[in-house]
């Protein structure tokens, strides 16, 4: 079911800021200028409301830009659709609106607060997003292209939550943590799917599920 993938992960530099993370996601001046204000909102934001940890503030480049931004090379160049499921502070969906611009990004979050932030967080970036603000068990089945997730849910709750998404070629990408394989033997007792794990870039002990062919066993 599952297939390793990915290779070794190349070491980061130990401060990993705005300069690392532009050389990493090879992102203009222009670009990188979009996610510094992004990266000002959320920590203006986040003294108000827990959007993340305030540890991980400090480290915000690489613990959350660029732990959303490796999904971007994963995506299909012909994907012309993505959803991402709980988006919280926006991680992973609004830094690859900025890094993908030719996809229509739909974001679900049931928070009415977060959405809020989202809004502000998409117009920091530039980009036009469609936010909606409710529960994924109660959203209308919608085919997307590409279907994200970060820390939402245990992988077969969230399987279930993705299969109201799946199109025929959708291909799903989570991030997940160290549990991931206890995870994956837990979620293959109810869903027959191809699995493709990758390391994580951001994360020596993250993973990165690629999930194609979702089907309930």
């Amino acid at each position: 079911m599952s297939a390793p993938g990915g290779g070794n992960a190349v070491p980061l530099p130990e401060a990993f800021g705005p300069e690392e993370f532009a050389c990493a996601a090879n992102v203009s001046r222009e670009t990188l200028a979009r996610f510094e204000a992004f990266a000002a909102l959320l920590s203006d934001w986040n003294f108000r409301q827990n959007l993340v940890s305030r540890s991980s503030l400090g480290d915000i480049w690489k613990r959350h830009i660029w732990d959303s931004a490796q999904l971007a090379p994963l995506i299909p160049a012909e994907a012309r659709s993505l959803v991402d499921l709980g988006s919280g502070a926006g991680f992973p969906a609004l830094i690859l609106a900025a890094l993908r611009p030719d996809l229509k990004v739909t974001l679900y979050e049931a928070t009415a607060k977060k959405c809020r932030f989202l809004a502000e967080g998409a117009a920091a970036l530039n980009m036009t997003v469609d936010i909606r603000n409710g529960r994924i068990e109660e959203a209308a089945r919608q085919a997307f292209d590409v279907v994200t997730a970060r820390a939402c849910a245990p992988l077969d709750v969230l399987l279930a939550y993705t299969s109201r998404f799946q199109g025929s070629k959708t291909v799903n990408l989570f991030l997940k943590g160290q549990n991931v394989e206890a995870e994956l033997a837990e979620a293959a007792i109810s869903w027959k799917m191809k699995v493709q794990t990758h390391l994580s870039k951001s994360d020596p002990t993250g993973r990165i599920l690629e999930i194609r062919g979702l089907a309930h066993g």
